[in-house]
């Protein structure tokens, strides 16, 4: 028996637009992996998450170009693989990822944009498609979500509980996230000059009044931000290059 999801990853196959601009703003340095480099310049089978999460993403059918938004004194892009890759533009990013995400967006004139997360190597090709179907039949865009499925505690300054927190209706945000480009260019400069907190890209749709739609992704689709969740990305992987 079909179910919506699988209804909608069934007729994702068939992606409306081919011609995708793929931002990843890369600028950050990952105090929390407490690593000797920025964790995008990790190395997972001898390849860093950063080209991992690239071509992954230009493998993609829909997907032509990838514009990376690094720091001002990144030392290390230079040695990747991604510098001869022609798809691959690169660009100098902000303080904040919102920076980064404009400073991407204003190297580009394509109709769509996606953004996604520099250490998010796992997504997988069937949630971006299903993530396309849905932002291009969306006034205000899609972005992957997981609902949340742990019980959710609000805690106080003692770090105590202060309360329980109902988990109906609540999602983990993911990446990618996609919009036209002109929506979300709007968006992120008047949040920005409103000093409006802007976490994801969907937030800054939101300031703006709109509703992005919610697209079911998988859960294996991890951000690395703490040290154990490199070996966990690892895994993932392995398992999909051994599935092919």
């Amino acid at each position: 028996m079909n179910t919506p999801a699988s209804d909608e990853k069934a007729r994702a196959s068939h992606t409306p637009v081919s011609d995708v601009v793929a931002i990843v703003p890369a600028a950050g340095v990952g105090k929390r992996m407490r690593a000797a480099c920025p964790k995008q310049y990790l190395t997972i089978n001898d390849k860093t998450l950063l080209e991992h999460t690239v071509h992954y993403l230009l493998s993609h059918p829909s997907i032509s170009q990838v514009v990376v938004a690094i720091g001002a004194e990144d030392e290390y892009f230079q040695d990747t693989s991604l510098v001869n890759d022609e798809r691959v533009i690169v660009t100098t990013g902000g303080r904040e990822r919102a920076d980064s995400v404009l400073a991407g967006l204003k190297v580009t004139n394509a109709t769509w944009v996606m953004v996604h997360d520099a250490a998010r190597p796992c997504v997988r090709h069937d949630d971006i498609d299903a993530l396309i179907l849905a932002a291009t039949e969306h006034e205000d865009g899609a972005l992957l979500a997981c609902p949340v499925r742990d019980t959710m505690k609000r805690g106080n300054r003692e770090n105590g509980v202060d309360s329980t927190v109902c988990r109906e209706q609540l999602w983990h945000a993911l990446t990618p996230q996609m919009f036209k480009r002109e929506s979300l260019f709007t968006a992120l400069e008047s949040a920005l000059a409103r000093s409006l907190a802007v976490t994801d890209e969907a937030s800054a749709i939101e300031f703006a009044g709109g509703s992005p739609k919610l697209v079911v992704g998988h859960a294996d689709n991890i951000k690395v931000t703490q040290p154990e969740d490199l070996a966990l990305a690892a895994f993932f992987l392995t398992q999909r290059a051994t599935q092919g």
